[in-house]
């Protein structure tokens, strides 16, 4: 019986990865954190999704704000407004989260004796964060292969694609975006200001179809 655990954080890339992996995998599981991000309406989502589809979920506490603290995800830092800004989205990187949450999820992995490990980095991740870019993904693969008796096939399938292709993918599968959380504030409503919610809206134009949030890029 095949098996998967997706890391998914109750967002628009990781809900489509964890769609897809549903048509592949016999056997799915999901992992989601909380590190004190200020958007953590995504993990309702999340939640909501997952017992909507009768997904094992995992929801990990991660006690690291004071660690995480500059960045504008997780401290008081503005959540800057605008597209994608090399110098000024580096206020939302939260250092080394993706391998804190790659390793925990690794042991996870290995305690339900799973044998792939999925996460949704995508190509318009690679410029501004570290731990999204292709050699991370090569290394940390390499590494998870020796780390244990277990070996664990790490893969992140949306590396080189667009958020507009992953938006593609969902629509074609006849996904509810609606089910998604992207803005990176953690408010009622999507902000429509922050680079999250302008990639989404851009991604949605992509594909002449509205966004259900209603997100609007300016």
């Amino acid at each position: 019986m095949s098996s998967v655990l997706v890391v998914y954080s109750g967002g628009l890339d990781s809900y489509t990865l964890l769609n897809k992996a549903m048509k592949k995998f016999d056997r799915i599981e999901a992992i989601t954190f909380n590190y004190g991000q200020k958007h953590n309406k995504e993990i309702e989502y999340a939640k909501s999704n997952c017992a909507e589809l009768n997904i094992k979920h995992e929801v990990v506490n991660l006690d690291l704000e004071n660690i995480l603290a500059g960045s504008a995800l997780v401290g008081n830092i503005d959540i800057p407004e605008g597209n994608y800004d090399k110098e000024k989205m580096k206020q939302t990187i939260v250092p080394n989260r993706n391998m804190i949450m790659i390793s925990v999820a690794a042991s996870l992995v290995i305690k339900n004796n799973i044998e792939y490990l999925w996460y949704a980095a995508h190509s318009g991740d690679h410029e501004i964060y570290p731990d999204c870019r292709p050699e991370f993904i090569d290394k940390i693969t390499a590494v998870l292969e020796i780390c244990d008796y277990h070996k664990i096939n790490f893969e992140a399938p949306f590396q080189n694609l667009s958020k507009s292709e992953i938006v593609s993918i969902g629509l074609s599968m006849g996904l509810d975006y609606s089910k998604t959380w992207t803005c990176y504030e953690g408010k009622e409503k999507p902000c429509g200001k922050c680079s999250a919610c302008l990639e989404r809206a851009l991604s949605f134009e992509a594909n002449n179809t509205e966004d259900p949030l209603n997100v609007v890029s300016n």
